[in-house]
């Protein structure tokens, strides 16, 4: 256990329990461990509250309320005490996301007001983050609104997900402009990033149980509001897959009177890098549901969908049939590939236990099996909740590790439950669930480690009908949508352009920038199962790309960030056992990095090395691999092509 230091808790004596004069208002502070970043708090007329970094203020007045019922809480505070509360402790997570141990260290202060209300904040060296909670004699109670103000000293930028509305999948980019600038009222999906002056502050929730998802809402000012999905009242399904809110209640919420509500956090970063690293969303969430999570497998994945079923080279007619799924069966075993899923197809469109006769569902597990190889199935939300748990029943009697759920585009009260339902049920049969189509289960791998990778992100899919997903974007995303959790970008194409010779093709897809700005993503991107989505039969013809892509992990154990500019430029070094992985991007800017390998132990290592080729800004598939020793002296000028990448496998 640490302890407060000795100014914070002199902070805290001066400060803490004394009103300010003839307000009614009582004023609190609170510092991270470190000193860095102190919490203003005041509790009066309004529950509110300032951050600073260092002594600069870069959030201030922002507030916070709940309206339960008939009545605002948060509003008229009356203080009835303040409790102190100091937390350090070494946690290991079930899945080892960015590191097999997280340091949990941070002081907290919570304030209990007259009414059955109080607010708990707690300060991190990496960041802030505050709840709300009840305690009120009705057993069940209607939220008809949460408000949560962030409001900064100064118009600064900001990286920001527009929406359209409530209904989305989350796949958006992440556009750099001026808070004042954003028409008032338009959506975001999660996280905010807010650049304070060169501090970067991510902002979002974590530990949604029972709630909707918080959107946030530009005021057209120097701040940012948040709203929420109310809960809905009637509901129309368009095809198998679309279920549309056409009515909704005027509450956000029913649930129970006494409880606590979800964090909303701000995570502070001074280097760009830090965004990275930052574990503020994993530590926040509900501690796991899961006692026994050996069986968890993280791992990489072939999957069928974005390559089109292209397979060649064989002697049967590709497509979804049982011969196609054993070639790449046969691929994965080849190259100790931990699964293949699939897609859409399998099924016939509103019954999952209705599959089509291409397929025979129970000689591919049984095949798969015996390579030791396990099968995931693609399925529509709506469908699988509705045959729930039939449907799981059939696919675990089949021998399925998992399901790719997909299309719910809905964060509302209602479709989280449903969801937190289905990974409960899915982990009762020790499957893992990828979810597609929604963003917010994403925030909850801690308590439902089983939740293996999520979408909720502008990912490679898009290269099959737009030029969106350039390098500008692939390289916004580590310091964006990765600070949630899991990222389902399902990188790996084959096919590479150069700026200037991309087209969006359906059927034979290619992605924007280089081979290498591909390969450098599975050691950036972090997904506990990483898809490869280009077809086996061009992995197979690509004997040097598979020497990388067979063995690089999922998982790790230590994250060291090398070089970091958000938008520009990232470079990673990550580390499983005693291997080390390092990637390396750009956006469309050529640049030389100089990375330095003072993140080895001691000793001599291995080096096999990817880079882009002397032409790879004509033809992005251009690439040299190359070989050499480093140790942790080695200084190495790096060269991107304009797109470009850099991937490194190092072994003792």
């Amino acid at each position: 256990m640490s302890f407060l230091g000795t100014r914070a808790w002199m902070i805290l004596a001066l400060l803490g329990m004394t009103a300010a004069v003839g307000s009614g208002q009582q004023s609190y502070a609170l510092r991270s461990p470190d000193g860095r970043i102190e919490v203003r708090i005041r509790a009066g007329e309004r529950l509110a509250y300032d951050i600073a970094v260092r002594g600069k203020t870069v959030m201030e007045n922002s507030t916070a309320s709940i309206r339960i019922d008939g009545a605002r809480l948060g509003v008229g505070v009356k203080m009835r005490g303040a409790k102190e509360r100091s937390q350090d402790a070494v946690l290991e997570p079930q899945v080892k996301l960015k590191s097999a141990r997280i340091r949990e260290q941070y002081n907290e202060l919570r304030l209990e007001a007259e009414g059955g209300f109080a607010a708990t904040f707690r300060a991190y060296n990496e960041g802030a983050a505050y709840r709300l909670e009840t305690a009120l004699p009705q057993a069940r109670v209607k939220v008809f609104d949460e408000e949560a103000s962030f409001r900064f000293p100064e118009d600064y930028e900001v990286y920001y997900p527009a929406e359209e509305s409530f209904l989305s999948h989350n796949e958006r980019t992440y556009a750099r402009r001026r808070l004042s600038s954003i028409a008032p009222g338009t959506l975001a999906t999660l996280p905010v990033v807010v650049d304070a002056g060169g501090v970067k502050l991510a902002m979002a929730e974590a530990d949604i149980e029972d709630y909707p998802g918080m959107w946030f809402r530009a005021t057209g000012g120097k701040g940012l509001d948040v709203t929420f999905p109310p809960y809905p009242r009637k509901e129309a399904l368009h095809t198998d897959r679309n279920l549309r809110v056409v009515e909704a209640e005027d509450y956000i919420a029913e649930t129970r009177g006494s409880r606590t509500f979800p964090w909303r956090l701000v995570a502070v970063a001074e280097k760009d890098g830090e965004l990275l690293t930052n574990p503020l969303v994993w530590l926040l969430q509900k501690p796991t549901e899961i006692a026994d999570a050996s069986w968890i497998r993280p791992g990489k994945v072939a999957w069928d969908w974005w390559n089109a079923l292209n397979v060649y080279g064989v002697d049967f007619r590709s497509g979804v049939n049982t011969a196609t799924y054993k070639y790449f069966i046969d691929f994965a075993a080849k190259y100790g590939i931990e699964y293949i899923v699939l897609d859409e197809g399998w099924y016939k469109l509103g019954n999952v236990l209705d599959v089509v006769p291409e397929v025979n569902m129970q000689e591919i597990t049984s095949y798969a099996a015996q390579k030791k190889v396990g099968v995931i199935l693609w399925v529509v939300w709506k469908t699988l909740a509705d045959q729930m748990p039939a449907a799981l029943d059939q696919f675990a009697k089949w021998g399925v590790k998992g399901i790719k759920v997909d299309f719910m585009q809905r964060d509302d009260q209602k479709v989280l439950n449903i969801l937190q339902e289905l990974t409960r049920e899915a982990a009762k049969r020790k499957m893992l669930v990828d979810y597609h189509g929604v963003q917010r289960t994403a925030l909850m791998t801690r308590t439902w480690p089983n939740i293996i990778s999520n979408e909720g992100v502008k990912g490679l899919e898009w290269s099959k009908w737009s030029a969106e997903i350039e390098p500008a974007h692939t390289v916004m995303l580590p310091f964006t949508r990765m600070f949630l959790g899991p990222m389902d970008f399902t990188p790996g194409a084959m096919t590479n352009a150069a700026r200037g010779s991309f087209a969006p093709l359906f059927q034979t897809p290619m992605s924007m920038g280089t081979r290498c700005h591909q390969l450098a993503m599975y050691a950036i991107y972090e997904s506990p199962l990483q898809m490869l989505s280009d077809s086996p039969s061009k992995y197979l013809r690509e004997p040097e790309m598979m020497e990388f892509l067979g063995p690089v992990p999922t998982v790790w154990d230590e994250t060291v960030v090398l070089e970091a500019s958000i938008g520009e430029h990232v470079a990673v070094a990550r580390r499983h056992g005693r291997q080390w992985y390092v990637g390396a991007m750009t956006n469309w800017t050529g640049r030389e990095l100089e990375l330095r390998f003072d993140f080895l132990p001691p000793g001599e290592f291995a080096m096999t090395f990817y880079e882009d080729g002397v032409n790879a800004h004509r033809v992005g598939s251009d690439y040299r691999m190359r070989k050499g020793k480093v140790n942790r002296q080695t200084v190495l000028k790096v060269r991107l092509a304009p797109g470009g990448g850099w991937a490194a496998r190092i072994t003792p």
